[in-house]
Parts: C-alpha cells; structure tokens; sequence
C-alpha cells in the first residue's frame, strides 16, 4: 500500500519531466539536488516502477512514468483548484491563468487584450505561449496549459469550445503581381496561382491548402520549397517580389501593411476565413476565468473580424452531427 506519496513528489517528478534535468528540476523546487534526486528515487522504489531512465548524460520518461505524470498533473492540477476555490470566497478572478495561442494569431490578438484584461481582472494572471496548434493540444490534454486559442476544428470528447469569431482572409501580392489590375479576385484567380505557404506544423498552411485545393494539383514551380516559420517572414518575402499569400485579417495590424512593398485586399468569396474558439478540458474548474478573457477578446476586437458572441460550440466534439 502507498503510504508515503504526497503532493511534493508529484511537483518533483513533474519537474524533472519538463525540465529533463535534475539539477535544473531541483533549482525549480528551490532544494537541493541529492534531495529532490533521493526523495523520487524513495517514490520509484515505493510504486515499484521506475519513472525515469538516467544517464550521465540524459533524463528520459519511461512509457509508465508518461502515464504516471498524466494523473500527476490532474492532481497538481486539482490542488490548485482547491486554493481557487478558498480564494473565490474573495475573488472568484484571481490567480495564474495559462493560455496557448497559435503563431498566427498571438502577436496580433494579445497586445489588444493586455491591458483591457489587466484593467478590467487585476488579480487575473495572464502566462502566455505561443506554439503550433499540434504541441497546444499536446500540453492542454498533458494539463500544462488552461485553454488554448486556435483556428482549427477540434474533436475530442475531453475537449470545450468556445466560438470566439470569423476571421476573413485578405490576399497580399507585390505592388508588380497581375492581381494588382483585377477588380475582384476569385477563388479560381487563386487556384491559377503560385502562394508562399508557412511551414509544415502550422495550420494556416493547411488552410491556406484548402482553401485554395492546393493538395489536388502539382506542387511544382518555383516557390514549391519556399517555405518560412513566421507570417512576417512569410510577408517579407512577398515584399521582396517572391509571390503571393494569404494573410488572416488581424495581422492587417502589422507593420508590414505600410511602406513595405507589398498590396492586401480581403478574400470577397464564400469560405475565404478561419474560425478562431478557446478550446479547454471540459473538466478544467476555472471556467468562470475563461468566460471573463472571453469578453474581454470579444470587447476589443478590430472592425476587420466577424465576432460570434462566445457562443458554446457542442459540448463534446465527438457527439455533434
């Protein structure tokens, strides 16, 4: 029986797997090295398993210590939720509040919400990172962050959405690209054409790829392996005459939209956007938080995007039709 096991070995496994270093995991729990290493070592030996395989040179996660960390996590996690809970009897908005955003859209949404959100919840704690929608969803089911923003579909049985708004697509080409003489351009305007797509990993270029059924034609030509990380790469390159691409509508608050060579004009079709929810566990304990950075984002949201009220998309993905 498991007598000994209490919430400070679950903090020391934890950061020990996300630090992947001893010495870095105790400087974290402010102990000493041999204390942290000994104290999960007496854990290992008690459960009879080992959660982590040491080298001199590396700290690697066991397929039972994974599974381990995850209902360590939900513990930390439900812990945290009972100092909530104490403190909601003076502020039910008080406390850390951990959100992941897309590339996308994290550089062009937060500095609009910042400080509103700060002004309207002082004692609402804003931690913020910023990764691809594959690595969020990794880290929101792992309970390593609350909530998450993103622009893609979500279904999981274990997973909420809140619909945030529409955002509409704009096309950006050189001053010097035919596109410049068109009076409107079409969707088959752009199934004719080369775009610069973001890397691999991103979901803009798979939109992007939908969008424009770039997967049922030939991935040739020039611009076939040009790739970049960031939209403002992606933009520069177009300003120095490479091509075109899709741009979602809040990053027309760039500083690439003046003196930079390049020409925006909004996507007039039907489907030319991107839905963009907060996505979080369904039994995440701190809603009301994410109601509040809800109505915060809906308040302060440019003219450019179609908001949709913070509706609640079905519970569970999985039992929408």
């Amino acid at each position: 029986m498991i007598k000994k096991m209490n919430l400070r070995d679950l903090k020391y496994i934890i950061a020990v797997a996300d630090t992947r270093h001893f010495g870095k995991a105790a400087q974290r729990c402010f102990v000493s090295q041999p204390t942290l290493s000994g104290q999960i070592r007496k854990l290992e030996e008690e459960l009879g398993v080992t959660i982590f395989e040491r080298t001199s040179r590396s700290v690697t996660v066991t397929a039972v210590g994974e599974e381990i960390l995850r209902y360590a996590r939900q513990m930390m996690e439900q812990a945290d939720a009972i100092h909530s809970i104490s403190a909601a009897q003076r502020d039910p908005l008080s406390g850390p509040l951990r959100i992941g955003a897309i590339p996308t859209i994290s550089p062009y949404l937060m500095p609009l919400i910042l400080a509103p959100l700060k002004q309207q919840h002082p004692d609402l704690k804003l931690v913020l990172s910023e990764e691809t929608t594959e690595r969020l969803l990794q880290r929101l089911r792992n309970h390593e962050i609350d909530a998450a923003l993103l622009a893609t579909a979500i279904d999981d049985h274990d997973l909420e959405t809140t619909e945030l708004f529409d955002e509409p697509f704009w096309i950006a080409y050189p001053r010097d690209h035919p596109f410049y003489l068109k009076e409107e351009i079409t969707r088959k305007d752009l199934d004719n054409t080369e775009l610069l797509l973001l890397a691999e990993g991103h979901c803009l270029a798979q939109q992007v790829r939908d969008l424009c059924n770039l997967q049922d034609r030939e991935q040739g030509g020039a611009m076939a392996d040009l790739r970049a990380s960031s939209l403002e790469t992606l933009l520069q390159l177009v300003g120095a005459g490479f091509g075109s691409t899709l741009v979602p509508a809040l990053a027309m608050r760039g500083s690439w939209t003046t003196d930079s060579g390049v020409v925006a004009r909004k996507l007039e079709f039907r489907g030319a956007q991107r839905r963009v929810s907060l996505v979080f566990r369904s039994s995440y304990p701190r809603k009301q938080a994410l109601e509040a950075l809800s109505e915060v984002i809906l308040q302060h949201l440019p003219n450019t995007v179609q908001p949709l009220a913070g509706k609640k998309a079905a519970k569970k993905r999985g039992k929408a039709q």
